[in-house]
């Protein structure tokens, strides 16, 4: 089943130096936009990380610090890579827990105020694990009746995650294929930022998820004690984290006036 579209999607995956958002960088990004019309374009570029890639972690995506070396960084690619997403919705395997928040901070530190007030995303995993709890090889064999030959490598990784998502929507009548619906139903909880620092309660504001001040109201917080909005922009939290406590507190300075 092709997916009902109103704006292009990219499906896409990272390989990285680390699975920690706020200091790990990207070493391979692959992307596929799909259109509403049916057209496709894919590329995919290798990236320099500008730290070493740990031995293990090159085990398992093949990507060493010699074979990037000579590659573009990240702040290089990053106007081509945000001119391919930057109208589009997004899709990825576990991508909105780690792909977009991983992506986002690499755009911020590359001066691209990106963020996702306007897009919505699809994780693909969310999906297969409500619906049988497997891994992206098993979901592909499963789906697709395929091996999934390369897993780990960015690009095969992609195509396959677009092949399961469309092979989904065949499987389960109850999936609607309509991006939006898609989304909401791989959303695992309504964050403000991409790492969730900052939930939404039931009444639609923001309030923090961790630490001593867990389930308290960010704006009070802020008010009530003003050093904590110094502690956690100097901490090791995301830029995509601070930015969105930022935007907090200026909504609130904003409304005294």
């Amino acid at each position: 089943m092709e997916l009902k579209l109103k704006n292009p999607i990219c499906f896409f995956d990272l390989e990285t130096t680390g699975v920690e958002v706020a200091k790990d960088r990207i070493v391979e990004i692959a992307i596929l936009k799909v259109y509403p019309n049916g057209n496709k374009e894919s590329k995919t570029w290798l990236v320099n990380p500008e730290m070493p890639i740990p031995a293990e972690t090159s085990e398992i995506h093949g990507i060493t610090d010699d074979k990037v070396a000579n590659e573009p960084t990240f702040k290089e690619l990053s106007k081509e890579i945000y001119n391919m997403i930057k109208d589009s919705d997004l899709a990825g395997y576990n991508s909105d827990r780690f792909d977009i928040p991983l992506l986002a901070e690499e755009l911020l530190r590359a001066d691209i105020d990106f963020d996702m007030k306007n897009k919505v995303s699809i994780d693909v995993q969310t999906i297969f694990h409500k619906m049988e709890k497997r891994t992206l090889s098993a979901a592909y064999k499963f789906y697709c009746g395929k091996e999934l030959e390369g897993a780990h490598g960015a690009e095969a990784d992609t195509n396959a995650t677009y092949e399961v998502l469309k092979s989904q929507l065949d499987r389960y009548d109850e999936l609607e294929n309509d991006v939006k619906k898609l989304s909401e139903f791989t959303t695992r909880k309504k964050t403000a930022d991409f790492a969730g620092f900052i939930i939404f309660d039931k009444d639609g504001e923001e309030i923090f998820s961790f630490g001593k001040h867990k389930g308290k109201k960010v704006a009070k917080v802020l008010d009530e004690e003003p050093g904590y909005f110094g502690w956690i922009l100097n901490a090791n939290f995301p830029l995509y984290t601070k930015k969105v406590l930022t935007a907090i507190k200026l909504r609130k300075l904003n409304t005294k006036f």
